[in-house]
């Protein structure tokens, strides 16, 4: 009898331990390696939905830092980034090389896209990346002024190179490290990669344990 009661026990206490993560293996474990995937230069008809159709399938969210005359162009697309809950940042008005410009051109760039942003969306975006990751210490400090975050990258797969789609896989999955921010293009002229490139690393990032982020929540988690 003592034997069975102590059985009967055994599984009670079992049965309890199971419906308390603190006492099985952090739920948190996969995600200890997190990667940020970065877009720029969009939105554009084609390329951005193909991008989007391949972040729905593997359930992943990035990050677009677009332009303000391709928002203005293509308002649909930026309305369906949005809508699919991706993070969406401010890349200039018209992807002006930030050294040709004075500051006030420059401070006019990040406005005018901000204002498109917002009226396509309601919403006013904290990310700012300059056209080719070129920007001066006063120019940061006009983008801190106008309460942004400077954000670059450090895996540049070169797409917008037309880097074939393997070769960019290789290099992200044999490169990339916890912490990383990708850089892409979803405005590339015709036979863009990135959506072939995706394709491949994506699924093989997830196998090695790396679970994907836009850029604020990797921000936040540093």
């Amino acid at each position: 009898m003592k034997k069975i009661i102590a059985i009967i026990c055994a599984s009670f206490v079992i049965l309890q331990l199971a419906h308390f993560p603190c006492c099985a293996k952090n739920q948190n474990d996969h995600n200890s390696k997190l990667i940020a995937l970065t877009f720029d230069d969009g939105p554009h008809p084609k390329q951005t939905k193909q991008i989007l159709e391949i972040l729905d399938k593997y359930d992943i969210k990035a990050t677009f830092f677009v332009i303000g005359v391709n928002v203005r162009n293509y308002p649909g697309i930026i309305e369906q980034v949005m809508q699919k809950g991706h993070e969406i940042g401010n890349h200039t008005n018209t992807h002006s090389h930030a050294a040709k410009l004075d500051a006030v051109a420059f401070e006019q760039q990040i406005l005018d896209c901000e204002r498109e942003i917002f009226l396509q969306t309601g919403k006013s975006p904290k990310l700012f990346r300059p056209p080719e990751g070129t920007i001066s210490s006063q120019m940061k400090e006009t983008v801190h002024d106008l309460g942004y975050i400077n954000v670059l990258w450090n895996l540049d797969t070169l797409d917008w190179a037309h880097t074939p789609p393997e070769r960019i896989s290789a290099y992200v999955t044999e490169n990339a490290k916890h912490g990383d921010i990708i850089l892409m293009h979803d405005y590339i002229g015709a036979n863009s990669p990135t959506a072939q490139a995706l394709e491949i690393f994506i699924p093989q990032l997830l196998d090695m344990g790396f679970s994907f982020v836009t850029v604020s929540e990797l921000l936040a988690n540093k």
